[in-house]
């Protein structure tokens, strides 16, 4: 594997520094905590070499359905593909969607339809008091903070987020579970969607890989979905995995097969004994349940984890400009909002958009979207309606909104 410090370079001179560094353990008490504690993956790849969004895509529906990179008209229109949600609920299982403003998984198009809105639950309000209650859905998604801010820094572990916040996020969220009564019907994945450009030494697998769908990607590049991107960490949690297991690459179902982010639905396909794969490519990643290999679940799992170590010395910089990803969810933010309907859509939008702004637009425009969503239901809106809003509603108050059976799926980072 060449080419990290050539990169990094032609990006910004003395990245190269950063890209060939890492952290100490002791800087990371509380993933250092779990790995000892549970699993985790040494061969796990990024479903293609391209940025956050795009892998994003594939840890729910086994596809970018062509995206390598903020494609626009998607955004306004949502990602047209059918995702494990719709599979499980097909099958009659439940699943939730836990936000820090705003969800990222209204990317896909049929999560925006109007029969799912119950299924988003504000984190704050609604994740701790559900593992409490025992009422946490089959399959869950819990969605950390993108925008880093003084008020609300974000825990997502994005360079040059502080990593000592997205500890804090895991943290609470495991001893939430641990906690629940639902604890023994857990497996809690914890996984990354890119490397975020830092150094890696093992090759990615170029061979073997098959593409989705056969969508080939936007010119000039053309490119075919038939390779992995570069290594990302996953942590595996549950009471029926071993002590400081390790779990390298997968035993079929093809010779060539990798654990990915479509080993995900792979995954609740399997356990679920759901009907059918999403994708080709979901048919052929590796699944991870024999990771859970114990007859009966440990009792001595830890109740609670270290307390992070605080390693950012400056506060959040909310003024700083939006990176790629940050513009992407402004973007979708405006189409919930009808704000793609404007001149201003989408590139005007978050031109000089600072990340105070951006928090600001996603929250309101999130919050107007319920606001329509809960309109529309009491109406008698039919349930498979897409709500967006027109660009001259007016803003309106906030709503106030208030695996466990096999998979609990939790995404922490946004590198």
């Amino acid at each position: 594997m060449e080419g990290f410090v050539q990169e990094a370079e032609r990006e910004k001179k003395g990245l190269s520094e950063t890209v060939m560094n890492g952290y100490r353990p002791e800087a990371l008490a509380v993933y250092r905590e779990l790995v000892g504690e549970f699993g985790v993956c040494d061969r796990w790849f990024a479903s293609l070499p391209a940025s956050t969004q795009p892998n994003r895509l594939y840890v729910h529906s086994a596809t970018s359905h062509g995206a390598t990179g903020n494609d626009t008209e998607k955004l306004i229109k949502g990602y047209p593909q059918k995702t494990i949600f719709e599979s499980l609920e097909e099958s009659g299982f439940s699943f939730g969607i836990y936000y820090q403003y705003p969800p990222a998984t209204l990317f896909y198009r049929n999560l925006r339809k109007l029969k799912y809105i119950d299924n988003f639950h504000q984190f704050d309000l609604d994740f701790k008091r559900h593992c409490e209650e025992g009422k946490l859905p089959n399959y869950v998604v819990v969605e950390q903070r993108y925008f880093d801010t003084k008020l609300s820094p974000a825990n997502d572990d994005h360079p040059s987020h502080d990593v000592s916040q997205g500890q804090k996020f895991v943290k609470h969220v495991y001893e939430a579970l641990r906690a629940s009564p639902q604890w023994n019907d857990m497996l809690f994945v914890i996984i990354y969607d890119e490397h975020g450009g830092f150094y890696d030494h093992v090759p990615t697998p170029v061979t073997g890989v098959p593409s989705p769908d056969d969508i080939v990607g936007p010119e000039p590049y053309n490119f075919r979905f038939d390779r992995l991107g570069v290594r990302v960490p996953a942590i595996l949690i549950s009471p029926w995995i071993e002590r400081g297991t390790v779990l390298h690459g997968p035993s079929g179902p093809y010779p060539t097969s990798e654990f990915e982010h479509s080993s995900i639905p792979a995954t609740v396909k399997k356990l679920f004994n759901l009907k059918e794969f999403l994708t080709k490519r979901d048919a052929w990643a590796g699944t991870f349940e024999c990771v859970l290999t114990r007859e009966t679940p440990r009792t001595d799992c830890p109740v609670t984890l270290p307390e992070p170590v605080k390693l950012r010395e400056t506060e959040a910089n909310d003024k700083a400009e939006l990176s790629e990803f940050q513009q992407e969810l402004v973007q979708m933010a405006a189409a919930l909002k009808g704000d793609h309907r404007k001149d201003i859509y989408p590139h005007k939008l978050v031109q000089n958009m600072k990340v105070s702004d951006a928090t600001k637009y996603v929250n309101n425009a999130f919050n107007q979207f319920l606001d329509e969503c809960q309109k529309a239901k009491t109406s008698g809106t039919h349930d498979s309606s897409d709500i967006v809003l027109c660009p001259q509603t007016p803003p309106k108050r906030a709503s106030s909104r208030s695996f466990a059976q096999k998979l609990f799926s939790c995404l922490i980072c946004d590198h």
